[in-house]
C-alpha cells in the first residue's frame, strides 16, 4: 500500500514555484489533486516553465499570496525556500490545514526505502558516493533531493527494490510528518542559516528532525567527532552507528593509520588506503567514511566501495581543482557557503600556502572560528562581497588582506600574491546572492577568470585546465 493519502479531487496549494515546488505540482496533478501554485515573485523572476504547469491543469498565482488559496486548501505543500513562519501559513495551520514539505509528499508517493543525508557540509558528495556505491554493487538507486533533482520528479516510477538516496536540507525537514528514512545520516553541525533560524539550537533542532520517525529497526549514521551531531541524535530511537576520522568506533567506519575501515556486525575489514581516494581534503575523508558506513548498512560489499572511491573525482564547486598555472593550483570551493565548510577546506592545505578568496552575503555567522586556521595557513586573504569589511576587521593583524569589488579582480590579485607551490582557494564562507544568482554561477565565474590567466600568456603545467 502506498504511503500517500488519497489526493483525488483534493484542493492542494503549493507555495513556491522553483524546482521542488514545480515538481510537487506535477506529482500532485498526476495523483488527481486540484492544484494551485502560489509564488510571491512575478513571472519574470521565476525560472520554472509556468506554461507547462498550466497545461497540466495547475492554477498559477503570482505576485502575491492570496488568503483563500491557503485557507481553503485541504493540503499545503511548501518549497524549502519558503519561510515556515509566513503569516498565511501560520493562519492556515491554526485552522487545521495540513502543511507538508515537498520531501514529505515525495515520501508518501512511493514504497521505495530512503537513505537520507543531512548536515551542514558534505551532503552532496556523501549522497552521490552512496548512490554510486549502491549502483556499483548491482542494486538500484536514485539520487535526488536538495542535490539537484527534486524528489517529486523521481519517485513516481519507483518500487521497493529501489533505494532513494536523498540529500535533505534543514528547510526541507521543517514540515515533515511521517518521513522515515531507513538510514539517516547527520554528517556535522556548524553555524549556518542563522538569518533564518533564531540561533544554533534552533538550526540543530531542525536538522535532528531527520531522526523524528525512525524506529529501532532503522539506522542512524553519526559523526563521532562532532559533539553537536551526537547531541542532536541523543533521543533517536534507531540503531546508532558512527564514522570518525580521529578514533576507532565500535560500529561503523573509521580512519586508522591511513586506512579506511568498516566494522559492522562483528566483522571488520579494510576498505581502502586514504591516499587512493580520488577526492582531496580532510572533509572528503569524512564524507567517504560516512558513505562507507551507510552503504555497509544496506549490504554494499567493500570492493564496490573501493572502486567508487578510487574513481570518483568529486563534484563541481566543491574543492574542485580548476588549474595549475606556473606552479600554483587553483581550487573552486564555491559551495563553501559557511564558516565550517571553509575551515574544512583550508585545513587540507599546508601552512602558509593558501591565498584565500572569501566573502559574499553574510548569513549571520560568526567568522571567529576562521582566525586560528587563517593565521596558520593563509598568506593573504582576498575579500569580496558585502561581508568583506566584516571579514577584514576580523582578520586584521591575522594575515594580510585585500578588499576588491569583483571576483575577477580577486583572481587577478590572488595570482599576483601566489608563488609556486601555493594554492589559490575560493572558499567564501558566505552565501553568493549579493553578487551572483547562486554558488554555481560564482564558481563558473571563478573558473572563467582562472582560464583568462592562461589566455594572457601564463604558462600552464601538466595539470592543465579542467
Amino acid at each position: 500500500m502506498e504511503r500517500v493519502l488519497d489526493l483525488q479531487g483534493k484542493r492542494v496549494t503549493v507555495v513556491g514555484l522553483a524546482r521542488s515546488g514545480a515538481a510537487a505540482c506535477r506529482l500532485l496533478v498526476s495523483r488527481g489533486a486540484r492544484v494551485t501554485g502560489s509564488d510571491h515573485h512575478p513571472a519574470a523572476k521565476i525560472q520554472t516553465d509556468l506554461d507547462d504547469l498550466r497545461r497540466r491543469g495547475v492554477k498559477v498565482e503570482l505576485g502575491q499570496h492570496r488568503p483563500g488559496t491557503f485557507l481553503q486548501a485541504n493540503l499545503i505543500v511548501v518549497s524549502p525556500g519558503v519561510d515556515s513562519d509566513l503569516p498565511l501559513l501560520q493562519e492556515a495551520r491554526s485552522q487545521g490545514v495540513r502543511i507538508w514539505s515537498e520531501v514529505e509528499l515525495a515520501f508518501r508517493a512511493t514504497e521505495a526505502p530512503f537513505i537520507a543525508v543531512t548536515g551542514t557540509n558534505g551532503k552532496s558528495t556523501t549522497t552521490t558516493l552512496i548512490g554510486l556505491m549502491i549502483e556499483r554493487a548491482g542494486k538500484e538507486a536514485v539520487v535526488a533531493g536538495n542535490i539537484g533533482t527534486a524528489l517529486s520528479d523521481v519517485v513516481g516510477g519507483l518500487s521497493r527494490r529501489h533505494w532513494v538516496v536523498a540529500e535533505i536540507s534543514s528547510f526541507q525537514l521543517e514540515a515533515i510528518e511521517t518521513f522515515r528514512p531507513r538510514v539517516a545520516l547527520l554528517l556535522n553541525i556548524t553555524p549556518d542559516h542563522l538569518d533564518r533560524y533564531a540561533d544554533l539550537a534552533a538550526y540543530l533542532q531542525a536538522k535532528a528532525r531527520i531522526f523524528l520517525n525512525q524506529q529501532p529497526d532503522d539506522t542512524a549514521v553519526l559523526n563521532a567527532d562532532d559533539p553537536l551531531t551526537l547531541d542532536a541524535a541523543s533521543r533517536c530511537r534507531a540503531r546508532k552507528i558512527f564514522f570518525s576520522r580521529r578514533q576507532s568506533v565500535s560500529e561503523g567506519a573509521f580512519l586508522k593509520e591511513g586506512t579506511l575501515w568498516l566494522r559492522l556486525g562483528g566483522k571488520e575489514e579494510a576498505v581502502c588506503r586514504r591516499d587512493t581516494l580520488e577526492i582531496q581534503g580532510a572533509h572528503n575523508t569524512e564524507n567517504a567514511l560516512a558513505a562507507i558506513a551507510a552503504s555497509g548498512c544496506v549490504g554494499v560489499p567493500s570492493h564496490s566501495m573501493r572502486e567508487v572511491l578510487a574513481s570518483f573525482p568529486g563534484l563541481e564547486h566543491r574543492l574542485e581543482l580548476v588549474a595549475e598555472i606556473a606552479g600554483v593550483r587553483y581550487f573552486n570551493d564555491s559551495k563553501g557557503t559557511n564558516v565550517g565548510a571553509t575551515v574544512k577546506s583550508v585545513e587540507g592545505f599546508p601552512a602558509g600556502t593558501v591565498v584565500l578568496i572569501a566573502g559574499g552575503l553574510d548569513k549571520g555567522a560568526d567568522f571567529r572560528p576562521l582566525v586560528p586556521l587563517v593565521k596558520e595557513r593563509v598568506k593573504t586573504a582576498i575579500l569580496i562581497g558585502r561581508a568583506r569589511e566584516k571579514l577584514a576587521a576580523m582578520l586584521s593583524g591575522v594575515c594580510p588582506t585585500k578588499a576588491v569589488t569583483s571576483l575577477e579582480e580577486a583572481v587577478q590579485a590572488a595570482a599576483g600574491d601566489a608563488a609556486p607551490g601555493d594554492v589559490v582557494l575560493l572558499s567564501p564562507a558566505c552565501a553568493s546572492f549579493d553578487m551572483f544568482q547562486d554558488f554555481e554561477e560564482r564558481g563558473r565565474i571563478f573558473k572563467a577568470a582562472v582560464r583568462r590567466l592562461t589566455d594572457r600568456g601564463s604558462s600552464e603545467d601538466a595539470g592543465g585546465i579542467r
